[in-house]
């Protein structure tokens, strides 16, 4: 029953076809495992839209599963002391430099809601050193970027510098993997041409008037 919920309240969703390179399954999600149809539905009703990376990723639902899984153990689990705020925002300036436009705009609106702030995103994603960041958050950046862009040069001496400012060993694992992680999802976004929804642009940036 639950099962026949979930295809039910997917199938009244209505999917724009052109949002990649790459055909969107008609059954849309219906073969998504249960966990992840479940995780996409309080998604979409808490936002009042669908991501269109969850529409891409539907094409193979094994590989779906296996790139949200990793994607929630990176930025919701707490393993160091590397914020969910300070992990957007390495997402943002890395997928700045990869001119990943979907992940900037998508990530960059979890931002501004993490931060409280309509501008940030705009900030980091363009040109994070010209910004008002802490020494903390301009340090993580830069290791970030490091790993993200230039990996084969990464020396002793960029880890020595995050130690001296307070970082440990799960910090530092943490920014490498979420780095990392995005530097795939960066590619594949680009590669497949696919769009942002629309819904995030202004996501984190207009405040409501309340009414007199």
């Amino acid at each position: 029953m639950k099962i026949f919920k979930a295809i039910s309240f997917f199938s009244k969703t209505k999917i724009d076809s052109s949002v990649s390179k790459f055909s969107i399954p008609s059954t849309f999600l219906d073969n998504v495992p249960q966990d992840i149809q479940d995780k996409i539905q309080e998604i979409q009703k808490k936002i009042g839209f669908i991501p269109n990376i969850f529409l891409l990723l539907s094409r193979r639902p094994v590989e779906c599963k296996a790139f949200v899984d990793y994607h929630d153990s990176l930025m919701t689990q707490t393993n160091s002391s590397i914020t969910k705020s300070e992990k957007e925002m390495i997402v943002v300036a890395t997928s700045g430099l990869n001119h990943c436009q979907y992940c900037v705009v998508a990530h960059g609106a979890i931002l501004r809601i993490y931060e409280k702030n309509a501008v940030i995103s705009d900030q980091i994603s363009i040109n994070y050193k010209k910004t008002d960041l802490s020494l903390r958050h301009k340090l993580i950046l830069d290791f970030a970027v490091k790993v993200s862009k230039d990996s084969e040069n990464m020396k002793e001496e960029d880890y020595e510098l995050m130690y001296q400012n307070g970082f440990n060993e799960e910090d530092l694992w943490d920014i490498v993997n979420v780095s990392a992680f995005f530097a795939m999802s960066n590619r594949v976004a680009n590669a497949s041409f696919l769009k942002p929804n629309v819904e995030f642009f202004n996501m984190g940036r207009i405040k409501k008037i309340k009414e007199k």
